[in-house]
């Protein structure tokens, strides 16, 4: 049953002396507990008192109640997202950045991740926002596609070097963000996302705002406003994806959450039922609403722990393709020249996200399953140099690209794809894709991360600095300040 299907909401004071007296208790057990305090229709149900119920939880969660399991997944979304912020870090579409807001920018109280630049602490969480979703490598809650880490760990990342927190409170408050923003994304996904908004942004900011408020110390009540206030700041657009305003989203994301805690730090106020009322957030931008999505299991179950990482730089529904035709590739030392045709049987969400049949430049190139199965099988990987515009125009790429046929067929899964090649000899050469590398049946191990770390950083970080960096985003529980990660990854001017 679920513990917040009450008529009321929950009695502070009672809630935390008996989870003191209780460890080990999960939030909704002791909530089920408690004796009802002010009427509120089924919360939950209908929603009413969902982003209140929601604020007491990010508020009261300590990290001495996190599993084991959950801390660990959270040290790897750290440890994932900071080597594609670094990779990512001068890209065009960075420099671009810096240059129109350097001249606005305020103090340089915050690092720039694998620059030497330092911004105030609102626009460096933009900016590292940006560099961290810019080659679309970063990590993936599978349910609803949103990408957690980045508005979450940009924003409260910058703020770590403003306002000091050991590593500890720091990876509590990562964890709490990505499970604000993915069980809020649960709750109107997928007709949010199919009605056109980019739900990393529209959800992302929630995990922004619960994030920096955890680490600024806000009480219930000024949660609740900073949830209030990150509802009235949903950001991006689907139809953004191939530019420059894809990564924009939870840059700006990251920074509307914080910028929400701030002000409700000072006592801004907002209404209080601002995700779950009539003319709120859900009820807005979304024809679904299932706020039991929002407060079942909360300190029970973990959406964070259910979060995935990339080994290819594109979008997550073309990995089985790629994944397919790296196999087929290898198990059959093929090359381009030898190919008639590869046909492809894909669900639909294949080719409304990843439909472009002639990217013309590499943001583009990943959101063409065409492109990628080319340069897949060609050079057998699909990395961020495998998206430059120089891979995109290349005329090998391009032949083979247009030899690669997709079809929707409704029984193949959003995660699977059935890939068959044929030969220009008469062979046919078959591969079906369950699950792809990546996924939470097939993830990636911690070596992989850190052998994506180092190709990402390289470059950028001298491999010495790379791995120290490596080393200082595993041990983040021990450290005494949670700035020396933005510190570590930082290139001298």
């Amino acid at each position: 049953m679920n513990a917040f299907n009450r008529r009321s909401l929950l009695k502070v004071g009672a809630l935390a002396s008996i989870a003191a007296a209780t460890p080990g208790l999960t939030f909704a057990a002791e909530a089920a507990k408690q004796a009802p305090t002010h009427p509120v229709a089924k919360p939950g149900a209908d929603g009413q008192g969902v982003t209140r119920i929601l604020a007491r939880y990010i508020v009261q969660a300590r990290y001495e109640d996190l599993p084991d399991n959950v801390r660990r997944e959270g040290t790897r979304t750290l440890l994932n997202w900071v080597g594609v912020a670094v990779g990512g870090s001068h890209h065009e579409t960075l420099d671009r950045a810096i240059a129109a807001l350097a001249p606005f920018s305020g103090p340089a109280q915050s690092s720039l991740l694998g620059r030497s630049e330092r911004f105030d602490v609102m626009n460096a969480a933009f900016l590292n926002g940006v560099a961290g979703h810019i080659f679309d490598f970063d990590d993936t809650h599978l349910k609803t596609i949103i990408h957690p880490a980045g508005p979450v760990v940009s924003a409260i990342l910058a703020l770590s070097e403003y306002h000091p927190v050991t590593g500890k409170e720091f990876l509590n408050a990562l964890i709490l963000g990505v499970e604000t923003e993915c069980r809020i994304g649960n709750s109107v996904y997928p007709n949010h996302y199919d009605t056109g908004w980019h739900i990393t942004g529209t959800a992302g900011v929630f995990g922004a705002a619960a994030a920096a408020g955890k680490l600024l110390g806000l009480t219930e009540q000024q949660m609740v406003w900073a949830l209030g206030l990150a509802a009235s700041q949903p950001v991006g657009l689907r139809e953004s994806f191939g530019s420059m305003n894809k990564s924009f989203n939870p840059g700006r994301a990251a920074s509307n959450g914080l910028f929400a805690a701030l002000l409700a730090a000072k006592d801004f106020t907002s209404s209080e039922a601002m995700i779950e009322a009539k003319r709120g957030w859900a009820h807005t931008i979304s024809t679904k609403q299932d706020f039991s999505e929002i407060t079942d299991g909360l300190g029970s179950r973990y959406e964070s722990a259910l979060n995935t990482y990339k080994p290819f730089a594109c979008g997550i529904v073309i990995h089985p393709a790629i994944d397919a035709a790296i196999q087929l590739r290898n198990e059959n030392s093929l090359t381009a020249d030898q190919i008639a045709r590869v046909d492809l049987k894909v669900h639909p969400l294949v080719l409304e996200l990843t439909g472009k049949k002639t990217p013309k430049i590499g943001l583009e190139g990943k959101f063409s399953i065409y492109h990628s199965v080319a340069v897949a099988i060609i050079q057998g990987a699909a990395g961020e140099r495998q998206y430059s515009d120089s891979a995109v125009l290349d005329p090998t790429v391009i032949a083979l690209r247009d030899k690669v046929i997709a079809n929707i067929d409704p029984a193949i899964k959003p995660e699977q794809v059935d890939m068959t090649i044929t030969l220009k000899d008469g062979r046919t050469l078959h591969k079906f894709i369950k699950h792809a590398i990546g996924s939470l049946e097939v993830p990636m191990t911690d070596q992989q991360l850190e052998a994506k770390f180092l190709d990402l950083a390289k470059g950028i970080l001298p491999d010495e600095q790379a791995r120290k960096l490596i080393a200082t985003c595993w041990g983040v529980e021990q450290l005494d300040s949670a700035a020396n990660i933005a510190k570590a990854a930082t290139v001298a001017s």
